[in-house]
């Protein structure tokens, strides 16, 4: 199999996956807009392309898969705006490319259960802005795409522990409010393991075996840390961002059986707890 990934918006997620590939003998490009970025990802092992300044020739030449990490912007996806005429030319030359959406397509569900096959029906502009972006990069002649929609991500330098330990966390309470999570690891298997066995045209939900109340989970890593039970709060009365307000206005549990039956992955990190607890031995 050739190994030249080029991957657009090298972020959090992408690192997790060169971590996995670069051991393996692979070649990885990476975009980030960031110089200091771009040092960090050298020190990697990844060739870092500074978004605004570098000369791409070389690696759409060399590339046999591709991985898109960019979100879409109010003007819309960033990557398709500058490179649709370069990622169409090389498009059926490609072995995979991957796009990563997230489970905000499917938009309120009150708490139910949505799968890859549940109607999209976006209840934010952001999930709105990924329903067009995963159709226009569907939409690329001979493109080997498959869409990865990921839940909630957490992981090293991720977590609630911080918020915890600064005695800021507060346990915000919304009744019958369910969100989905992923650690990063387990988008990093996922993503390889796709690699592995292609399948263009497929769509997976990225998400671990349980959907939870966010209190919850702030709860379980105060009782890990031996700290006293966060406050809890109305959502009414909680002073939140504007985003994060957003994220309260979905509720829903995301089925992740594709991942299991089509991939053959079993989780690194199949629930909050445990992702929680791997966290801590890591940060010691």
């Amino acid at each position: 199999m050739r190994q030249t990934l080029l991957s657009f918006g090298h972020g959090y997620s992408a690192r997790a996956l060169a971590r996995r590939l670069l051991p393996q003998g692979w070649t990885i490009y990476g975009t980030t807009r960031s110089p200091e970025k771009a040092l960090r990802l050298e020190d990697e092992g990844v060739i870092p392309l500074l978004w605004d300044e570098a000369d791409m020739t070389e690696a759409f030449s060399k590339a046999s898969h591709l991985l898109v990490s960019a979100g879409p912007g109010e003007a819309g996806d960033p990557v398709l705006a500058r490179f649709t005429p370069e990622i169409t030319r090389i498009a059926s030359g490609l072995d995979w490319a991957g796009y990563l959406s997230t489970t905000g397509v499917y938009g309120d569900h009150q708490g139910g259960w949505v799968s890859e096959e549940t109607p999209l029906t976006p209840g934010t502009a952001r999930g709105r802005a990924r329903v067009d972006a995963e159709a226009q990069w569907g939409a690329i002649p001979g493109l080997p795409l498959h869409t990865f929609r990921l839940a909630g991500i957490y992981g090293p330098g991720r977590g609630p522990f911080e918020k915890v330990k600064a005695g800021t966390a507060r346990r915000i309470i919304k009744p019958n409010q369910f969100f989905s999570r992923i650690h990063v690891d387990d988008i990093a298997q996922v993503l390889e393991a796709s690699i592995q066995r292609p399948d263009p045209g497929a769509v997976y939900n990225v998400c671990d075996d349980e959907a939870a109340p966010p209190q919850d989970v702030i709860a379980h890593a105060a009782e890990l840390l031996g700290l006293p039970l966060p406050p809890a709060v109305a959502f009414e009365e909680a002073e939140l961002s504007p985003m994060a307000r957003s994220f309260y206005a979905e509720s829903k549990r995301v089925d992740n059986s594709r991942i299991k039956r089509d991939l053959g992955i079993e989780l690194i990190h199949p629930d909050y707890r445990a992702g929680l607890a791997a966290l801590l031995r890591a940060e010691g």
